[in-house]
């Protein structure tokens, strides 16, 4: 009877949480999301190499000819969140690659994710890490800028800035800490005004050749690669 009472309990405040959330933790392309995962399934597993997580911005980049490594592996799925990166991550650490580089979080914001969330869940990412693949050197990247002045920038993506100066402020202090390397790659993708520097993008948010180009010199410029 009392276990009964406590499952009943357990539900009943469940329910009262997810009345009270005000955001999605879904990916924002469930369907390409289910997609990519059982496509990522039947890839067989190689140990020891370059693994590259995060959303669309990560799915974009050719990184095969970027790191000119025809081993690394891309596991960016567009629109995905931080929910989306937790629910896969064992995918990632039973192949336990050398180096780990994410990039999540921007997604989050659209759906109005608070910054503690986001923030805890891409601590629990590092974690999660750290025990499936102990020997996994971790690198969380800044989000990036975006720019509001083109005019294909969905406004969900819209006075963003402030929130993702904020997340990207509590990822690189919390992380000598939590034993990852904090790369900031927001800081150099800005323009005059505190924006995504057009030359980079696309739309806006999403990075163009040029802008891949500029992520891996700074990830060669700070020795991450």
């Amino acid at each position: 009877m009392r276990l009964i009472i406590i499952i009943l309990s357990l539900f009943f405040i469940r329910s009262a949480l997810a009345q009270i959330r005000t955001y999605d933790t879904l990916p924002n392309l469930p369907e390409h999301y289910v997609e990519r995962c059982e496509l990522f399934k039947t890839e067989p597993i190689v140990k020891g190499k370059v693994i590259m997580v995060g959303n669309s911005i990560t799915e974009g980049g050719n990184w095969k000819a970027l790191l000119k490594d025809t081993t690394v592996i891309n596991r960016g799925i567009s629109g995905d969140v931080t929910f989306g990166v937790l629910n896969r991550i064992k995918e990632v650490t039973d192949r336990k690659p050398s180096k780990l580089f994410l990039l999540i979080g921007i997604n989050d914001l659209s759906r109005n994710t608070p910054d503690e969330v986001i923030i805890e869940n891409i601590f629990t990412i590092a974690g999660k890490v750290r025990s499936g693949s102990p020997k996994t050197a971790i690198y969380i990247q800044s989000i990036l800028p975006t720019n509001e002045s083109f005019k294909n920038l969905h406004k969900n993506f819209f006075g963003k800035g402030e929130h993702i100066s904020a997340i990207n402020a509590q990822l690189k202090k919390y992380a000598k800490k939590l034993k990852y390397a904090y790369v900031d790659l927001h800081s150099h993708f800005l323009d005059s005004e505190g924006r995504l520097d057009g030359k980079l993008t696309s739309d806006g948010l999403h990075l163009n050749s040029a802008g891949y180009d500029h992520w891996i010199e700074i990830l060669h410029r700070d020795k991450y690669l």
